[in-house]
């Protein structure tokens, strides 16, 4: 940054296991740029650790000042706070969005950018209201695969986009993790259509440059939740697998005193909260879908059609864009088969969570012109989360502003066109009807 140009002051609301990505950005590579200074959060004890994990990183730096999450307005006046970074739990992202645009700060905030279409009125009228910036963390904008799409997309590769088929598989580690945390209650997650799908219907919005107009969807809880665990005998007698017998031979449930990293933000800190980082799939409470299926029309008169899985053998995603002068193909396999882990802990082995192979993993992205040869597009694959996103994601973010021809920096509107896919969904999956985005959402009003 210019010589004599003071850092900016960061504050992270939210410290579970995601906010490490930021804090470990603000307090390294870009601690020149942007001063960590300050944590705010429900628990106490999940922000010391967040504190002791950059202290063991950069040893002799100071402590990062902590406060409650009722005492979030007097730290920003008191820490002198430009920029905020949220990470709570889904439902609660638009509060403290607002109180800190109302405050004179901007914010970047994890996806998705809230939960509801009253919520997103609220931030996008505080946007307007404030003049501050919100960004939103969609970092599979900044895979390099997923910017090749953008790129020959909008050179025509394939000519006007018609159509889209998009799928997207959850493997039994990754998709179960959904139905053993908080993200189980459609009350603080928007289910999966909006938690995670969020990221697929911004990407497709981004990708045609443009915005959907009519969603219909149906989607239901077919693997896991109580009855279907039952039906299919599945079902084990326990609500948390710590300190229950009946977890112990449960290939789906997650033993948090395995692991340093879970053990220290979540069965340590459960003391302060309630919070149990480790319930049962098959237990009641879940009140999500586990499989979606969503026909989308644009503004452009394309469409989409999109199914979300959470209980596949294996994990990736594959895409077909039909065009007036081709086809063009991405495959992802993010993980080939998934396993029962072996728990050696006791006196015999026994079945413990799951684990997957990744080695075997790939990327493949193909076009398919009319009248000529398939070809495939070679795409180095990046370092890091999410194929390298998650790197390229913070030095936009962070770093030292730089072109963006690809338009990858999503704002509080993309955040909000991406959120009203799954929010129509959702409603469709209620009413049996089609639903008009607008009717719920009109972000460009």
């Amino acid at each position: 940054m210019p010589q004599g140009t003071a850092r900016r002051r960061a504050a992270v609301v939210g410290l579970g296991a995601r906010a490490r990505l930021f804090t470990q950005a603000l307090a390294g590579p870009y601690a020149d740029r942007i001063e960590l200074a300050a944590f705010c959060d429900v628990n106490a004890h999940r922000m010391a650790v967040h504190d002791a994990w950059l202290t063991d990183a950069h040893p002799g730096r100071p402590p990062v000042p902590t406060y409650a999450a009722e005492d979030f307005d007097a730290m920003l006046r008191r820490e002198r706070i430009d920029l905020v970074v949220v990470c709570t739990v889904d439902r609660t992202h638009d509060d403290y969005i607002v109180r800190a645009l109302e405050a004179g700060c901007d914010v970047i905030t994890e996806k998705p950018m809230t939960t509801d279409a009253d919520k997103a009125r609220r931030i996008l009228d505080a946007r307007r209201r404030t003049g501050r910036e919100v960004r939103v963390a969609f970092n599979y904008r900044y895979n390099p695969v997923h910017s090749a799409v953008r790129e020959h997309l909008a050179a025509g590769a394939i000519g006007e986009v018609g159509s889209v088929h998009f799928e997207w598989l959850l493997d039994l580690r990754h998709g179960a993790d959904y139905f053993r945390r908080w993200h189980r209650d459609k009350a603080n997650s928007g289910g999966l259509m909006v938690h995670k799908s969020t990221h697929h219907f911004d990407l497709v919005n981004w990708w045609l440059g443009t915005r959907p107009e009519t969603v219909y969807a149906q989607g239901g809880l077919f693997f896991y939740g109580d009855q279907a665990g039952r039906r299919r005998g599945l079902a084990r007698d326990y609500d948390r697998a710590h300190g229950s017998p009946a977890a112990e031979t449960d290939p789906f449930a997650v033993h948090l005193s395995d692991s340093a990293v879970l053990s220290a933000l979540y069965l340590d800190a459960e003391a302060e909260d309630g919070y149990h980082r480790d319930q049962n799939v098959f237990a009641p409470g879940v009140t999500i879908e586990d499989d979606m299926a969503v026909l989308v029309r644009y503004a452009t008169g394309a469409t989409l059609t999109y199914h979300l899985t959470a209980y596949s053998p294996w994990e990736g995603y594959r895409i077909a864009f039909n065009g007036s002068e081709g086809r063009l193909e991405l495959l992802v396999e993010e993980s080939t088969w998934t396993r029962p882990r072996v728990r050696t802990g006791s006196s015999e082995p026994v079945l413990h969570g799951a684990e997957t192979d990744h080695n075997a993993g790939r990327t493949e992205l193909l076009l398919r012109p009319f009248w000529g040869k398939p070809h495939e597009i070679k795409v180095a694959t990046g370092e890091g989360g999410h194929g390298g996103g998650d790197v390229r994601m913070l030095q936009d973010l962070f770093g030292t502003p730089a072109p963006d021809p690809l338009h990858r920096a999503a704002d509080a509107s993309d955040g909000a066109r991406s959120l009203v896919t799954g929010l129509a969904a959702n409603r469709s999956f209620e009413t049996g009807l089609p639903v008009r985005a607008r009717d719920l959402l009109d972000v460009d009003r």
